[in-house]
């Protein structure tokens, strides 16, 4: 029997011959996706407001585990694609796609004035008050976002993103709900140094009136933690009742050390905690136990490192910056910390190391993992390298560098809900909307490697090759717009399954 499941219990295939009916019905009048988004949400009995406090318990930040989170209106994309699913007869792949919309996700507010983004965030706050649901809410527009990748743009300077930051707060007001704070804010961050003494790579430029190429104004380590202070203050004090959680990145990328001393830096004043928590694995793949491994670690790490509650000798006393650097993580030694190693022998040792740090202090900093794109798990690059592809290890190394963007035979994962079993996690959340795609992955982009000599089908040469993306056999739409073929691979591969 089919079955279908979003944030409610799954229900029997039965319910669907009305939804079918309606379908052929709406089809007839080209009102063709009104029908399909109405009867997902009541047939499948996933309208429900839950309960009068939306699932909030007493504490200040907690969710309880009865959590309902918001359903933002269907992606325009998805409507179209449903639409022309139904129009060629292929019901099924249509309601997969319905299915997939309305499961709770997040509203990404990434441009706009001031006034704008106070507008687009009320209106969301005072629907999801309204259905007495919790919205997820992610604030993505830091200067030099993405460090001029894919996803590049932002506020123009500091002034401008306190503005910015000041009015989404404002919108929100105080509707309870989960702030996702700068995705890659903590990750990408310009002119960093490491904990380790190492520089990092993000360094955006300019051209000077003399022709010299110089550092972007703004652009440094210290300007961008000064942001994200001021974002974190801002909501505080303008939406005292949103969670704030800042960039924790994903399970195989920062190392546990540097991503407790960013957080730290970012969240704390005085060693104050000012912030719920983190956020792992927004817009990645990683598997949810890795993840979930990690966020214990990375907040084992910062109740280690953190004064008042950490033992006194993880103190810095010159810098004023704890020893976070004492904290063992992820990076195998064994590999030269070039890759990480979540075996049940190395956690377990990772765990001890840690527990040693605590000197008797439990972690008491909580996260939440993004699991909308990580039911199968990360890109495998294997097949590649066999007939009909035969790419050499020189592109399969660097596929796998790129396998963040538009991997193919990603499925969804977990539902959002706020029960997952684990004390420190807040929520498994779906912050990355489902079938938008991560950008034009391609070789111009360095998302992508591929050799042509060796597999072609396409009939693609010169510029045109750097511009394609053979995992796909097409150009990739741009960061944000709909994919659809990925989309529907996503619902079809999810786990668990849509229908």
């Amino acid at each position: 029997m089919l079955r279908v499941a979003r944030d409610c219990e799954p229900v029997g295939i039965a319910p669907l011959g009305g939804v079918l009916l309606q379908v052929g019905v709406v089809m007839k009048n080209s009102i063709l996706m009104i029908g399909v988004w109405g009867a997902c949400a009541s047939f499948l009995g996933c309208g429900g407001a839950g309960s009068s406090e939306a699932g909030v318990s007493s504490s200040e930040f907690a969710l309880s585990t009865s959590t309902k989170f918001f359903v933002p209106p269907p992606d325009p994309g998805a409507v179209k694609q449903a639409e022309q699913l139904l129009r060629k007869g292929k019901v099924r792949d249509a309601l997969t796609i319905a299915a997939l919309e309305v499961v709770p996700s997040a509203v990404w507010f990434t441009s706009g004035t001031p006034a704008e983004v106070r507008r687009s965030a009320k209106k969301t706050a005072l629907a999801a008050k309204l259905e007495k649901r919790v919205p997820v809410l992610v604030a993505y527009n830091l200067p030099f976002r993405d460090c001029a990748q894919y996803s590049s743009g932002g506020a123009l300077d500091t002034p401008a993103y306190q503005q910015w930051i000041d009015a989404f707060a404002d919108g929100i007001g105080d509707t309870r709900a989960l702030v996702i704070l700068e995705p890659d804010g903590l990750g990408l961050i310009p002119y960093n140094t490491t904990i380790f003494g190492a520089a990092e790579w993000c360094q955006p430029t300019i051209t000077s009136p003399a022709g010299v190429t110089v550092p972007a104004p703004g652009a440094s380590a210290e300007e961008r933690y000064a942001q994200l202070q001021y974002a974190v203050s801002s909501l505080k004090r303008r939406a005292p009742n949103a969670s704030v959680y800042l960039d924790g990145t994903h399970s195989a990328w920062l190392g546990v050390s540097e991503a407790a001393y960013r957080i730290y830096k970012a969240g704390f004043v005085d060693g104050v905690q000012q912030v719920q928590g983190f956020y792992v694995n927004v817009s990645n793949f990683q598997p949810t136990e890795q993840a979930t491994q990690f966020g214990t670690w990375v907040s084992s790490c910062l109740a280690a490192g953190t004064p008042g509650v950490g033992p006194s000798w993880m103190q810095d006393t010159e810098t004023g910056v704890p020893h976070f650097s004492y904290c063992p993580g992820q990076y195998d030694p064994d590999t030269g910390y070039t890759k990480v190693n979540y075996t049940p022998a190395f956690a377990a040792s990772v765990t001890a190391g840690l527990d040693g740090l605590l000197g008797g202090a439990s972690p008491q900093v909580h996260f939440v993992v993004d699991t909308s794109r990580n039911g199968r798990g990360v890109l495998n690059t294997a097949p590649y390298a066999a007939a009909p592809y035969n790419q050499p290890a020189s592109a399969l190394a660097a596929l796998d560098a790129g396998s963040w963007c538009n991997p193919v035979g990603a499925g969804l994962g977990s539902r959002p809900t706020a029960s997952t079993g684990t004390p420190l996690a807040d929520a498994y959340l779906w912050v990355k909307t489902p079938g938008q795609s991560d950008g034009a992955c391609d070789i111009a982009g360095g998302a992508r490697a591929w050799d042509y000599s060796q597999y072609n089908p396409w009939g693609l040469t010169g510029d045109a090759t750097k511009h394609f993306d053979p995992l796909w056999g097409q150009v990739d739409p741009a960061a944000g717009d709909w994919f659809p073929e990925q989309a529907l691979q996503l619902a079809r591969n999810a786990s668990p399954r849509l229908l």
